[in-house]
């Protein structure tokens, strides 16, 4: 016989409290491996975290725990069958590399020595991700203990790589490599976070994102504006107009094309985007700025969580020192960005914004344009089953109704959801406070619980309202 729900959650608590202790030395520990995944020189430092993750994961339980190789950093896989085959299967996402940190950056202390200060646990990492990681070590046991199982409710995997910090080069062919064994029901990201400490959320989708290169070129040298100015094209000129012709008076990207197949936000979703508590004159200085400004219709959150964009990320050509050279430039650069959203197409994406080039350069200016590698949006529905289950471990670990939010960014969550045909659902407990990518990083002590108390609700809540396969 289960335990009733209160009896649960107390065990689940009871346990966590009694481990609390050697879970946070343990990943104190790994917080010491520089896995800086961007420098060279840090190469073994990342193969030192992976096989420490590995041999961890081991003694968790995990029957299987593997490295992975791949043509720069190694990634870990682990996974733990369920003792139901009806189970559905769940992969757990996450990275153990971090970004570059040095005390002159501007850290109190050794950005790899952890320190606890207050409730609080900084180090390079203790965010992002190396404790989003980590904390499901302890939720699962705490899942365990919970309900006398000797294996989790679900079958339960976990892919951790070591190259997210750069850009995630090898990933994708890994996971195409790697689908059969990878196949799950729904991938959980324990990359991402919370609207704050008092408003727990739980994301529902991530943007894509296209990015190109423009360049531009007129005569085959400088030559003088005033013998040819006003007689030959300039590509500067050329430049200007492109990029000008990039929005419409209504801050719509102008490209044809370009908002094909875009999911719009529903009547229920902008609802609950409005019910969290946001300031926009807060907001704007965290932007650094001054006044918002964007597609006429949406709020802000809506803007920049559901909305497709396209910003200029550089431009210049021409004499660029002091004082003054007439000249007409030979050539002229521009650099764009476009975050996608659910329903559009990179591919498609990138031939309507090819067209739109070529019908904006005027006769006597060559172009070339390049595009770098996509990264697709994903998005889950508010009804799927999974992502309730989420929702519901999350209200029990908080003891508070859970918001939803979206994140604007972009990262390797599309590649799972594409390759392997698998929902993503976003399971995070960082906040804004926690300075990823900063001086000082850290991460809230009770939340980093309160994540290891979701995990452990998680994956009961899976079983039971989800039987659904592979």
């Amino acid at each position: 016989m289960s335990k009733p729900v209160d009896d649960v959650v107390s065990t689940v608590r009871t346990y966590i409290e009694a481990h609390r202790g050697a879970f946070l030395d343990d990943l104190a520990e790994w917080l010491r491996i520089p896995s800086v995944s961007a420098q060279p020189e840090h190469a073994a430092d990342v193969a030192r975290s992976a096989d420490w993750l590995a041999a961890k994961l081991s003694d968790t339980g995990f029957p299987t725990c593997e490295i992975w190789p791949t043509a720069g950093a190694p990634a870990v896989f682990a996974e733990w069958p369920s003792e139901d085959p009806e189970a559905p299967t769940v992969l757990v996402y996450g990275h153990h590399d971090v970004q570059p940190a040095a005390r002159e950056d501007g850290w109190d202390t050794d950005p790899f020595e952890p320190v606890i200060r207050g409730n609080r646990l900084h180090a390079r990492g203790a965010a992002d991700d190396k404790g989003q990681v980590f904390f499901h070590t302890l939720g699962v046991r705490a899942h365990l203990a919970a309900t006398g199982r000797t294996a989790p409710s679900v079958h339960l995997k976990l892919l951790v790589e070591g190259e997210e910090e750069s850009g995630s080069p090898h990933f994708r062919r890994l996971v195409e490599e790697r689908a059969e064994r990878l196949a799950a029901d729904a991938v959980i990201v324990s990359d991402t976070g919370m609207w704050s400490e008092d408003t727990p959320t739980v994301c529902t989708g991530m943007r894509g994102l296209a990015e190109c290169e423009i360049e531009l070129f007129g005569p085959a040298q400088d030559i003088h504006s005033g013998s040819f100015g006003g007689a030959v094209p300039n590509p500067a000129t050329a430049a200007a107009r492109l990029v000008a012709a990039l929005h419409d008076e209504h801050a719509r990207v102008a490209v044809p094309g370009f908002y094909e197949g875009v999911t719009e936000l529903t009547d229920r979703e902008r609802e609950l985007f409005a019910e969290l508590p946001f300031d926009e004159e807060t907001w704007l200085r965290t932007a650094r700025s001054t006044a918002t400004h964007g597609e006429a219709g949406h709020t802000t959150l809506e803007r920049v969580w559901a909305r497709p964009t396209a910003e200029v990320n550089g431009i210049g050509g021409g004499y660029q020192g002091a004082g003054s050279k007439t000249i007409i430039p030979s050539s002229a650069l521009v650099k764009l960005s476009f975050r996608l959203v659910a329903g559009q197409d990179p591919d498609h994406v990138e031939k309507a914004v090819r067209a739109w080039a070529a019908d904006q350069v005027p006769a006597g200016v060559r172009h070339e344009i390049t595009f770098g590698p996509a990264t697709r949006p994903c998005l889950t529905p508010l009804d799927h089953p999974a992502l309730q289950s989420v929702v519901r471990a999350m209200g029990r670990a908080f003891e508070q109704p859970i918001r939803y939010t979206r994140e604007g960014g972009s990262g390797p969550a599309a590649d799972l959801q594409e390759v392997l045909g698998a929902p993503v659902i976003f399971l995070g407990i960082s906040v804004p406070s926690d300075g990823w990518h900063a001086p000082n990083e850290k991460v809230e002590l009770d939340l980093l619980m309160k994540g290891v108390e979701t995990a452990a609700h998680l994956w009961g809540d899976l079983a039971e309202n989800w039987r659904e396969p592979h």
